[in-house]
């Protein structure tokens, strides 16, 4: 932390000062001014303004509507049990998601964008994740907010431009100013035009800079991932982590049982740091996938984005076992090639940020080698590095277990066992892609970031995905929302604080 006596004086005043312009950060802003109007509300974002947004732009844009407090606490209690949330946060939540509908309601309506029921890229009304949990009673429906990709986040970036909310881009945070002894905030500093500068905060400090899945020293150090990629974006590097670990607080949900988010499937892109996700909705199903053993490893076609990514093992909910089991590589034929695109376009930062597109037939990245293409699978081996005479027997194995309708390894739908027989034949690498870390500081229902000892660190709020209070398995939908139910709290509360004062 830097104290006090390091400012000489102060480049910007602000009685709210916020840090990340995602959703969480945006909903704190709202929120303030709806509180006091005559505030002056600050944001500062790491990214330029053409990638702000955070993972809330990224993101799938499910909103989960829960109408049952009681049946939502025994839901996502069931859903933590390795690693309980507080009782007194869990019944908050619960009854501040049954009422938080109408608000997001008005924000789309202020927009001026449609507020809807279901995802937006299925026809499914409701996302149940787990539903042996409970989820059929919590769960009222999925909601969104249009367009796909990104509605959410345009819609509460629109509410935001239309307030006087200042927002400073290219303008990242780099250390808290604190009282050593109290751990009292009185403002921070930033890198703004090339230099450190010092705002004053009079009321207080949010932070709300998502998490650390692009920073890989961070994976490899708090969760032993050797590899990994962001389908989010590349500016959560874990700067918050820090900043909350000089400034006193204590931690949690670092690691939880894996990543809430879950580890999916990812499709490298040249040049960029994140991934597309690979397609959750096959119109064929002659392919399969490989591990570095040349072996397939789980079964790929069961609808694992209803689990987020995890899979029951020995009884317990479980990463599936993408992260450890590279390289992998997909492995199909010209049926799977030209009825299906390899890319997910519904989400994910290269579609809603970048702007990168994936062609529907995959020729054109067929044509850039970066989908491999042979006459043979033998062939296709050499051309993955892999030894020939192994990647065949697997393919050959898959094919007769698709012609006598059962797989006996990983127990497929019998109506995916297609086989993979007409060439050309084709292969692409998977690469283990995260959705988001949940971890940060530990914080109460009211955002407040606490210290080991409990106790409130004066001026100082979380809210979104850093710090999470989500701990182990994760529902659909709960995310964004919660990322407004914290910002929300963060705003409101500082909008009641009294400013602080240097001749106090």
């Amino acid at each position: 932390m830097s104290s006090l006596s390091a400012v000489k004086a102060w480049d910007l005043e602000t009685d709210v000062l916020i840090f990340g312009f995602g959703l969480a950060g945006a909903s704190a802003a709202i929120e303030a001014l709806a509180a006091d109007p005559s505030l002056k509300v600050t944001i500062c974002e790491k990214m330029p303004e053409k990638y702000a947004g955070g993972n809330s732009r990224a993101a799938g844009q499910s909103l989960l509507i829960a109408k049952n407090p009681a049946a939502l606490i025994e839901y996502q209690r069931a859903m933590s049990t390795s690693n309980p949330i507080p009782e007194e946060m869990l019944h908050a939540w619960a009854h501040r998601m049954s009422e938080l509908e109408p608000w997001i309601k008005e924000r789309a309506e202020e927009a001026g964008s449609q507020y809807i029921q279901g995802t937006g890229f299925t026809d499914r009304q409701a996302v149940l994740e787990f539903p042996e949990l409970g989820a059929a009673d919590a769960v009222t429906y999925t909601a969104t907010i249009l367009p796909i990709p990104a509605g959410v986040w345009l819609a509460f970036k629109a509410n935001v431009d239309k307030r006087p909310i200042e927002v400073l881009y290219e303008t990242p945070v780099k250390d808290l100013i604190q009282d050593p002894d109290t751990l009292e905030v009185f403002g921070a500093w930033v890198e703004r035009d090339g230099r450190l500068q010092a705002i004053k905060a009079r009321r207080g400090v949010v932070l709300a800079v998502g998490g650390y899945e692009a920073n890989l020293e961070m994976q490899r150090n708090y969760c032993g991932y050797e590899k990994l990629f962001p389908l989010g974006t590349p500016g959560n590097t874990g700067d918050g982590i820090h900043i909350l670990q000089k400034a006193g607080a204590d931690l949690w949900h670092m690691r939880n049982k894996g990543q809430s988010g879950g580890i999916w499937p990812g499709l490298k892109a040249p040049g960029y740091e994140t991934v597309f996700l690979r397609n959750l909705f096959w119109q064929s199903f002659s392919w399969l996938e490989i591990a570095a053993d040349n072996k397939r490893f789980y079964n790929e076609t069961a609808e694992l984005q209803l689990t987020h990514y995890k899979e029951k093992k020995h009884n317990h909910w479980v990463d599936t076992p993408h992260i450890n089991a590279g390289p992998v590589h997909m492995i199909f034929d010209e049926t799977t090639r030209s009825y299906n695109c390899l890319a997910l376009k519904a989400f994910t930062w290269n579609i809603a940020a970048e702007g990168l597109d994936w062609s529907d037939d995959n020729l054109k990245e067929i044509e850039q080698g970066r989908v491999l293409k042979a006459d043979s699978i033998e062939e296709l081996a050499e051309k993955m590095g892999r030894d020939p005479n192994a990647v065949a027997a697997e393919v050959e194995r898959y094919n007769q277990m698709c012609a006598q309708g059962e797989d006996t390894d990983f127990c497929r739908n019998p109506v995916t066992l297609q086989p993979i027989a007409t060439g050309p034949f084709y292969a692409v690498e998977i690469v283990p892609a995260v959705v988001c870390t949940g971890g940060g500081g530990r914080r109460n229902i009211e955002s407040q970031v606490l210290t080991p000892a409990g106790q409130p660190i004066p001026r100082l709020y979380e809210a979104g995905e850093l710090g999470s209070m989500f701990s182990n398995l994760y529902q659909n939908g709960s995310y964004l929302t919660e990322a407004m139910i914290s910002g929300r709290a963060a705003g409101r509360n500082l909008a009641q604080t009294k400013p602080w004062s240097e001749q106090e």
